[in-house]
């Protein structure tokens, strides 16, 4: 049966720049499943935007929301110099495209209190954390306009760091999935006392044994068989991301799309190379070029972003961040409703 807090075990993962849109949201939900939007890197604006378009569906939906990580961007002139080393390394890059890179910004924390203030204004059912916690106050802001409130977490130590700011639920991310990590706190999960988890299910596993809330399984649940695994697992729900990435209502830049089913691409690898924060993407020339990039998210994001437009406009898959978890060749085209529908049909 699905946990009554979502009616659903399918939750489409929130992907931002511009992946998520209100056309997929409605496509899950056709489908059977829970959709989300992502506001990062959207403007307050866009971020409203989104959630009047999804909103006039009439349908249930999510939005995500990235914590400032202060982590992210250590002071210090050091760490700034690592940054503008990096910069330098990325010159030629942009040379290749004709375009220039921006100045370092070192103070943009993704209008937080600004997409809060608004989430606050105009509630939306679900509303899910990534990068860290977002604090208690917020969490006790957000449940009391009638929000339900979901943490990312990554180890037992950060879920049991997110339980004591009581939201309802937990997402718990395996290092399998794409895109970023959601991961807040430094240290191994050996360092805290817990083995790593070598799947999703048993990170699931682990998480159950040490919180009571409702779990949602991330990363590399790619059919109804990995789906199962994470609800015998003790998930009340999966996030599903990749597989979603190259359907039609996906607003992934196309050349993402078709990377996906390239055979030219063969593995995937965490990289900081694209915006400072490790993420998982398809290994591409941008990729190996970059091993050494510092950490500097969203400066470095900022950075790179003028050289992933241009190579996405040139249709050239080799310096865009192709994210991607680890199941990522059983992504297909069609309709995310009938992705949607196999999950759950299997069950």
């Amino acid at each position: 049966m699905p946990h009554p807090l979502f009616n659903t075990p399918f939750i489409a993962a929130p992907m931002a720049g511009g992946t998520s849109t209100p056309a997929l949201v409605r496509a899950v939900h056709e489908g059977g499943g829970l959709g989300f939007l992502a506001a990062g890197y959207k403007s307050p604006e866009a971020m409203s935007a989104e959630i009047a378009a999804a909103r006039s569906l009439g349908i249930p939906f999510g939005m995500n929301v990235f914590v400032p990580d202060p982590r992210q961007l250590p002071p210090g002139s050091e760490a700034v110099a690592r940054l503008e080393a990096y910069r330098a390394e990325l010159e030629p890059e942009a040379a290749r495209y004709g375009v220039t890179l921006p100045p370092l910004r070192l103070d943009d924390d993704d209008a937080w209190q600004n997409k809060i203030d608004a989430l606050l204004a105009d509630p939306v059912e679900f509303v899910s954390f990534a990068f860290g916690l977002p604090g208690k106050q917020v969490v006790t802001a957000l449940r009391k306009a009638g929000t339900t409130i979901i943490s990312s977490v990554t180890t037992v130590s950060e879920a049991l760091a997110a339980v004591e700011e009581g939201p309802d639920a937990l997402a718990v991310q395996h290092t399998s999935a794409g895109g970023h990590t959601a991961a807040f706190l430094s240290g191994s999960p050996e360092t805290a006392g817990t083995p790593a988890a070598r799947t999703t299910a048993e990170l699931v596993a682990q998480v159950r044994a040490a919180v009571g809330l409702p779990l949602i399984a991330a990363g590399a649940v790619m059919d109804s068989r990995g789906l199962r695994e994470v609800l015998a697992a003790g998930a009340s729900a999966a996030q599903i991301g990749t597989a979603l990435v190259r359907t039609d209502e996906s607003g992934a830049r196309q050349p993402h799309k078709d990377a996906l089913g390239d055979p030219v691409f063969t593995q995937t690898a965490m990289t900081r190379a694209f915006t400072g924060r490790s993420a998982r993407s398809l290994v591409n020339e941008f990729v190996r070029d970059h091993q050494d990039a510092p950490e500097g998210y969203p400066a470095i994001h900022h950075l790179t972003a003028p050289v992933r437009a241009a190579s996405s406009a040139a249709g050239d898959p080799q310096r865009l961040n192709l994210w991607a978890g680890t199941g990522w060749q059983r992504a297909r085209k069609g309709s995310a409703t009938d992705v949607v529908r196999e999950y759950l049909n299997g069950l």
